[in-house]
């Protein structure tokens, strides 16, 4: 019987050896902000924690709030604060949303690299998104029609952009409408007259950043807020974080994760 017995614990031994090693398993979605830092806090924290398995996906800050509410994702991440009506909707399904700031972002005003304009105030870029001015010569640059480049109502960048540059108002009608931060930065690039607007991240040679009030976007005016369209970032999760949702929101909020946000072209907590 005893040998029996050291049979069977040793065959479920082998057993327990050769069965899979199931990941433990985080889904996020939501902003293309914040998807840069997701996506890369994702990779290297999966190459040091062979156990875990993340799940990265956009939408826009909308879906990414959205799907918290629903259940669907562990974390939802926004470029803006939830709304009072969301929070409503949350606590109507059983949920209780925190949130967490993962980084700030300047919200960077680009155009053509064409534009011969060097800056706008406040104003102008009002007037411009609002539909008060629709070319410009009137704003010192050439004779051409300004094609105002916008996310999509979905956006958190949208949301942030409207209360920080339009002071609430509605954008233009015949604004062109993307659905991501690349869209926008790639429409403007290939369109003379365009003008639209793009997180830190999405800065690149291809298009034209704009100092607004006479100051450019940068980590360092973001950082002391000398820059407007300054806002924070978000990743938001269900109740107070635990198990491997926990750990990884404290990997990005670590010297080592916020270093992530800053190489992905955002501003560090730290």
């Amino acid at each position: 019987m005893r040998l029996i017995r050291r049979s069977i614990v040793m065959a479920g031994l082998l057993l327990a050896l050769a069965a899979p090693c199931y990941a433990e398993k985080i889904v996020m979605a939501g902003s293309t902000t914040v998807l840069p830092i997701a996506q890369k806090a994702a990779e290297i924290y999966m190459q040091e924690n062979s156990s875990a398995d993340i799940s990265v996906r956009g939408g826009g800050s909308g879906v990414g709030i959205a799907s918290i509410i629903d259940g669907t994702c562990d974390i939802g991440n926004a470029s803006r604060p939830i709304k009072s009506a969301e929070l409503e909707k949350a606590a109507a399904n059983g949920r209780d949303v925190k949130a967490h700031v993962v980084a700030m972002d300047g919200i960077a005003v680009i155009v053509n690299t064409s534009n011969s304009i060097e800056g706008l105030s406040k104003k102008q870029l009002k007037d411009i998104f609002t539909g008060a001015v629709s070319n410009w010569s009137k704003l010192g640059g050439s004779d051409e029609k300004i094609v105002a480049i916008s996310r999509d109502s979905s956006s958190g960048t949208f949301e942030a952009f409207a209360t920080l540059a339009l002071d609430g108002a509605k954008v233009r009608s015949d604004a062109v409408l993307q659905a991501s931060n690349q869209a926008v930065a790639s429409t403007v690039a290939r369109t003379p007259g365009a003008i639209g607007y793009v997180g830190l991240g999405y800065i690149t040679p291809s298009v034209k950043a704009l100092p607004i009030n006479g100051t450019m976007p940068s980590k360092t005016t973001v950082l002391t807020n000398k820059y407007i369209l300054s806002r924070p970032l978000f990743m938001y999760t269900n109740g107070a974080p635990s198990g491997l949702v926990k750990e990884f929101l404290d990997f990005i909020k670590s010297s080592r994760g916020q270093q992530i946000a800053d190489e992905e072209g955002f501003v560090a907590l730290r």
